[in-house]
């Protein structure tokens, strides 16, 4: 039997010396790398950049950052939207990507369909070629393995198999069908963790869902974090390291950073601000006002807090947050 092949568009090489020849060249001693949102972004990701978004849905996703991509009008990105929800949001009202990987995209889960991301998608301004979640991961695990592909049954049979770029290939040892997912290095990989020191060694709280793959496919990795420990700490608690610092480009301390996100045992997602969100985006006119007086009008992420609360916002959510987690009935409910 002839492979059989997927009709959608591979958007990046699955070379895996191609990632090798990039990394071989990264520096990997223990030197400082915290710079700012704006020069993170203005370093590691230029337009017709491919990008992935670290978290899982509208969990410890890295806002600050995205809003600096939005801010910084960056334009033709590649986009990998492994579980992306809010984040691809914010980077469909900024119109930034014309191709995208995707698995999960436009909806917020529970929340209800971005009607803008819907709109631009429908456009016909971006190319799709469409994966499971499952597939994504491996396209980033095989990426991290060194190699080309990794086989599966996943989307065998299936339309989502038809409108991917993967190959149906026979078991050299069995004679079995499986498909073969391309390996995805991104240009860039940014990602929001709870610490992390001035090297880049990250620890995170709760899933780390594909993060760890995705840093260890990606050519560069910037890293937003709550909050800046010392190297001591993590040299005391060396199991705690989730990305190693040889891994990561960039760090910036970003407190709040996943607003209005959900931060793991540090704050609540705020919904009544997604909410606004989905709201103004049912016309464009209201929506391009809101993007003007949250994003484009406002200097850099800090000031878009502040303009929803600020850091006391943070420690509302934050209680919510707790509250949750130790199971209360009534953790939804307003707080004093």
């Amino acid at each position: 039997m002839s492979d059989v092949r997927g009709l959608g568009t591979l958007f990046t090489d699955p070379d895996p010396d191609a990632l090798r020849a990039v990394l071989r060249e990264k520096p990997h001693g223990l030197l400082p790398k915290v710079c700012s949102v704006r020069e993170a972004i203005e370093r590691y990701v230029p337009d017709g950049a491919y990008l992935a978004t670290g978290g899982f849905g509208g969990v410890r996703i890295p806002t600050a950052l995205i809003h600096e991509i939005v801010r910084q009008r960056r334009t033709r990105l590649g986009y990998s939207g492994h579980t992306a929800t809010h984040d691809f949001q914010i980077l469909a009202a900024g119109r930034c990507f014309d191709r995208c990987d995707v698995a999960y995209v436009v909806g917020l889960e529970m929340r209800g369909m971005s009607p803008n991301a819907r709109r631009y998608c429908q456009s016909g301004a971006v190319r799709f070629t469409e994966w499971t979640n499952a597939a994504l991961l491996w396209r980033y695990r095989a990426a991290a393995m060194g190699v080309s592909f990794l086989p599966t049954r996943s989307m065998l049979g299936t339309d989502t198999f038809v409108r991917s770029a993967a190959v149906e290939l026979t078991c050299p040892f069995t004679g079995k069908r499986f498909a073969a997912v391309p390996a995805l290095s991104p240009d860039v990989a940014l990602i929001h963790v709870h610490r992390a020191d001035i090297f880049g060694n990250c620890q995170m709280d709760g899933s780390t869902v594909a993060d760890l793959d995705v840093a260890a496919a990606s050519r560069h990795v910037v890293v937003s974090c709550e909050r800046l420990i010392p190297s001591e700490q993590i040299r005391a608690e060396p199991d705690r390291t989730a990305i190693p610092y040889y891994m990561v480009d960039a760090v910036v301390e970003a407190p709040g950073g996943s607003y209005p996100g959900n931060m793991p045992g540090e704050y609540y997602s705020d919904e009544e601000h997604l909410a606004e969100w989905l709201d103004v985006e049912q016309d464009p006119t209201r929506l391009a006002d809101f993007l003007e007086a949250n994003i484009f009008g406002v200097p850099d992420f800090e000031h878009y807090l502040a303009l929803h609360g600020g850091m006391e916002r943070i420690r509302q959510l934050r209680r919510t947050e707790l509250l949750i987690d130790s199971g209360a009935a009534d953790a939804h409910e307003e707080l004093p």
